[in-house]
């Protein structure tokens, strides 16, 4: 029963092909006996060989293995009690076929099975590595390399990333497969390539493909493609619009590879040649204004130019520095405006700006100032300037008498002139020092502060200048008058007081009636045309006329 079984299962064996085990190259390998079905027990003999003829080693019942002499063996063998072959190290000479051989019972049973070594490739090495190509012209880039593998192992080469095929024109491809004697495979494969100006920047890659390893890729390789120039180009490097006195730099440029190292320029017609793509033009002037041109040393036909405009402003004003005419007069202003380009022109005197250019038929004080002209164009600007003084006699334009703080009165004298007038106060022949304010540039407002004070007093005052002197006499002022009005307008405040404070104020205007009188008679026999107290003065008719409407007045108060 058992031996029927025993053929029946050697005769499934037979039907079913040659086991096959796969081993690594260098690790140890088991190799079963079918497959371990068999009992110790029941096994007379176990003989295990390779090929037709090796002999590995024997193990009988009861007793131990005997290995073989053999020396590829006899140190790496040995066997389990499920009689299944162990060997250490395989290598790639034990790629073949091995045998269980069993004498089961009466019978003799046998057991191949088919041993298969792979070892993954080393990391691919590229030689023979160029630099550069040129356009149409067939070149060698690379040799890509791997080596110990089995099975061997298959090299693609890749243009950013899209596989090359040999094409028998612009891309060539050579792969070699060389087996030593260890059976281990060294695959090499070498790219041949015509390059094409849009191959600039491409980057090619190298696989290697293995049935027992992931791919392995090299580092992208870059070559320079070189080809000649066909055009040039130049550029002005410096930042315009240029003006006289500055420096431009002209560059020239071209689309070869590896580019010129050398260049000639025409500056103003004539030939200059550098090495360098680079001239520069120092300190120019409107002359240099032009085309310039650059081109290849060998081939003048290939050339570019470019145009540049040196910007000018000449600016010429009829009227500079310091200018003093006099009251009335003319002033004839022009600007003369040389450009290269449309040019504005804008007016100011002192921070306000004028619309046009300023005219002077009948000069006035207020034209008095300082005036500027700028003119401006293409990123030039031109300032011009010129001070006009505009001088004249004094002139007296106001008299004004206002109340003050307290019981103070304020006196102001409003005089026009240029140069500043000087002013002179006396009160009764007496002078007083007095403050000034600007009221224009021309025009002053000096100021007498009078102080109540229980009499009458007269002022005077005369202004110098280059022009003329002049002498203007002030009706007669009392602060007693202004005294009373004040007191009447504040009677509710006084109370009982306010009848005393009324005759007191009618006292006081008997006493100025009176001395108005005097005045009046004394300015009869006046024959000048100030009035100071004091002093014997001559005055006008007009003058006298004037002061007695004024003390008429008061006397009717």
């Amino acid at each position: 029963m058992q031996r029927g079984l025993a053929v029946y299962q050697f005769l499934a064996y037979a039907l079913s092909g040659l086991e096959t085990l796969t081993s690594k190259y260098g690790d140890p390998i088991e190799i079963p006996c079918n497959k371990g079905q068999f009992k110790e027990s029941d096994v007379t003999l176990v003989k295990w060989k390779y090929d037709k003829d090796g002999n590995i080693l024997v193990k009988q019942l009861d007793q131990n293995a005997t290995i073989s002499t053999d020396v590829n063996y006899k140190n790496r063998v040995s066997i389990k009690k499920d009689f299944s072959l162990i060997i250490t190290q395989v290598t790639m000479a034990d790629q073949r076929t091995f045998t269980c051989m069993v004498v089961w019972k009466e019978d003799i049973l046998e057991y191949p099975v088919q041993l298969t070594i792979y070892k993954v490739p080393s990391r691919l090495q590229i030689t023979n590595l160029t630099t550069a190509m040129a356009i149409g012209k067939p070149t060698m880039l690379a040799q890509c390399r791997t080596e110990g593998a089995s099975p061997a192992a298959n090299i693609t080469w890749f243009k950013n990333k899209t596989p090359l095929m040999t094409d028998g024109a612009a891309v060539k491809i050579n792969t070699n497969v060389d087996v030593d004697e260890t059976r281990l495979s060294t695959t090499t494969s070498t790219l041949e390539y015509t390059a094409v100006k849009g191959d600039i920047d491409t980057k090619f890659t190298c696989q290697v493909q293995h049935i027992w390893s992931a791919n392995m890729d090299s580092s992208p390789l870059v070559f320079t493609v070189n080809y000649a120039t066909e055009k040039v180009n130049l550029q002005v490097v410096s930042q315009g619009p240029f003006k006289e006195g500055d420096n431009v730099t002209l560059k020239c440029t071209a689309d070869g590879n590896p580019p010129p190292s050398s260049y000639s320029f025409y500056i103003d017609g004539e030939k200059k040649t550098v090495d360098s793509n680079i001239y520069t033009l120092t300190n120019v002037t409107r002359e240099n204004t032009g085309d310039y041109k650059c081109s290849l040393v060998d081939n003048e036909d290939i050339a570019a130019s470019v145009p540049i405009t040196v910007e000018y402003l000449d600016v010429v004003l009829s009227t500079t520095g310091k200018i003093v005419k006099k009251l009335g007069e003319s002033l004839e202003v022009t600007v003369d405006v040389k450009a290269s380009g449309a040019a504005q022109t804008s007016w100011k005197k002192g921070n306000a700006k004028l619309n046009s250019l300023p005219k002077f038929d009948k000069l006035t004080y207020s034209d008095s100032g300082m005036y500027e002209c700028v003119v401006s164009m293409a990123g030039l600007k031109e300032t011009r300037t010129f001070e006009l003084v505009v001088e004249g006699p004094p002139v007296i334009k106001n008299l004004i008498k206002e109340r003050g703080e307290g019981m103070t009165k304020v006196l102001k004298c409003v005089a026009e002139g240029s140069p500043k007038p000087t002013v002179q106060w006396s009160v009764n022949g007496t002078s007083v020092i007095l403050s000034s304010v600007l009221l224009l540039e021309y025009i002053y407002t000096f100021i007498y502060t009078i102080s109540p004070v229980l009499y009458a007093m007269g002022f005077s005052f005369h202004e110098n200048s280059k022009q003329m002197e002049l002498n203007m006499t002030l009706y007669l002022i009392t602060v007693v008058e202004d005294v009373t009005m004040d007191k009447q307008d504040q009677k509710d405040e006084y109370g009982d007081q306010t009848t005393l404070a009324v005759g007191i104020v009618v006292g006081l205007m008997l006493a100025v009636l009176a001395i108005g009188l005097a005045y009046w008679l004394y300015m009869k026999k006046s024959r000048q045309g100030s009035w100071k107290t004091g002093e014997k003065e001559d005055g006008s008719a007009e003058e006298s006329k004037k002061l007695e409407e004024s003390q008429s007045q008061k006397a009717d108060v």
